[in-house]
């Protein structure tokens, strides 16, 4: 990341605008569930840039550090909205203590460093955002800055991942072809319940009778899919469930607020999911 004055003066760096740069010193927990660590490994080697594609809450981000750790690379974060323009990631020039200077968006400071730069629901963001990152995902690996007047060269370990959920997106929120097919694709749903158990066990430092309660109540609300449940119980909320249960809170309690209560607003489905909660949970 560089910030520097219009003299060519170098000032004290600030953070990127919305990503952190993070390196994993211990090993993010992560189960796989086929050859996606395999997959993600071959595409670093050969500088390709992924695109992960799977349910709300189940375990992508996650992943994404776990490579991280497992590649040794630092990790830029950005959580995709409505209102991130391609300024917040490539950068801006502001004014710092009476002077111009240039301050390098998350995207630029994983370009310059080698990070990996994981852009989590890519849809979410303004359809300039999402061209923005075209000439870093082809053979050029470039990043023009137009207004620094500058032409980045991706460093060699550079690598850009992004994801979706194709689930809750609609065809106004969906990624074009033409950006598609710059990426290799990985596709993730949830981990098998055994898989799921023991994520739910570490992750909440629950006994695994609590944990197997709770994976079952899963299976049982993401039947509730064709029932017009827009978005199932994700391992993530089984997780959030299971240290409620942790913390000393009775378990149909735990459930009603970690899993019916986030689910839906809908009162015939809040009341379908809170009768499955009653019927699976001791």
């Amino acid at each position: 990341m560089r910030a520097e004055a219009r003299s060519g003066a170098p000032l004290a760096a600030p953070p990127p605008a919305g990503g952190a740069l993070e390196r994993p010193r211990e090993e993010p927990f992560y189960l796989p569930r086929g050859d996606e660590v395999a997959l993600f490994e071959a595409a670093h080697r050969r500088r390709l840039p992924i695109l992960l594609k799977g349910p709300t809450g189940c375990g992508k981000t996650r992943f994404v550090r776990h490579m991280a750790w497992r590649l040794g690379r630092p990790l830029v974060t950005v959580a995709c909205h409505d209102d991130l323009s391609a300024n917040d990631l490539t950068g801006r020039w502001i004014v710092r203590g009476g002077e111009t200077v240039w301050q390098d968006g998350p995207l630029t400071t994983a370009a310059r460093d080698g990070a990996i730069c994981y852009l989590d629901e890519i849809v979410e963001a303004r359809p300039d955002t999402v061209v923005a990152i075209h000439p870093l995902t082809d053979d050029r690996r470039l990043l023009p800055l137009e207004k620094a007047a500058e032409l980045v060269v991706a460093h060699p370990d550079f690598q850009l991942v992004v994801s979706y959920n194709p689930g809750y997106q609609n065809v106004m929120k969906d990624l074009k072809p033409s950006t598609r097919q710059r990426f290799v694709a990985l596709d993730f749903d949830f981990s098998t319940p055994e898989q799921e158990i023991e994520i739910v066990r570490r992750e909440a430092g629950v006994e695994r009778a609590v944990a197997v309660e709770l994976v079952r109540l899963a299976e049982r609300v993401r039947r509730l899919r064709d029932r017009g449940l827009v978005e199932v119980a994700s391992t993530r909320l089984l997780v959030h469930a299971a240290c409620l249960v942790a913390s000393g809170v009775e378990r149909r309690r735990a459930c009603e607020t970690a899993i019916a209560a986030p689910l839906s607003d809908d009162p015939e489905l809040l009341g379908a999911i809170r009768e499955l909660v009653h019927a699976v949970i001791v």
